[in-house]
């Protein structure tokens, strides 16, 4: 079963997640969408790379490790094999950050709401 990645759009068709990978290194980028890549082809993702966030609205982190540098991107399934990515963000403590996490979820409610509507 493979996963087919969509990006998150707002009302206003903007992408959250659109300007996150651009501020970083072209070594970064790669890795971000090498670690994408696997998610849509792999049957069985490990945990380091995609996790669910227990006590959370079905959201899931993308995690991404480059060197010392430590990134999360959210994202939530649709339609079972709809992986639909909502924000990203670079991680610098050992807790992931709670807003983060709403903004995902947040993402999420807007995108379903809408999806129902039509």
């Amino acid at each position: 079963m493979s996963r087919r990645i969509e990006y998150f759009r707002t009302r206003e068709d903007e992408c959250p997640l659109e300007d996150f990978p651009e501020s970083l290194s072209p070594k970064d980028q790669q890795k971000i969408f090498w670690v994408l890549k696997l998610i849509e082809d792999l049957d069985r993702v490990p945990a380091e790379y995609l996790k669910k966030l227990h006590g959370t609205e079905e959201i899931w982190e993308c995690r991404i490790r480059s060197g010392s540098n430590a990134y999360r991107v959210f994202s939530f399934f649709c339609s079972g094999n709809v992986m639909v990515l909502t924000n990203g963000y670079s991680k610098k403590s050992q807790k992931t950050d709670p807003r983060q996490i709403r903004r995902a979820e947040s993402y999420r409610r807007d995108y379903l709401s809408r999806k129902k509507r039509r």
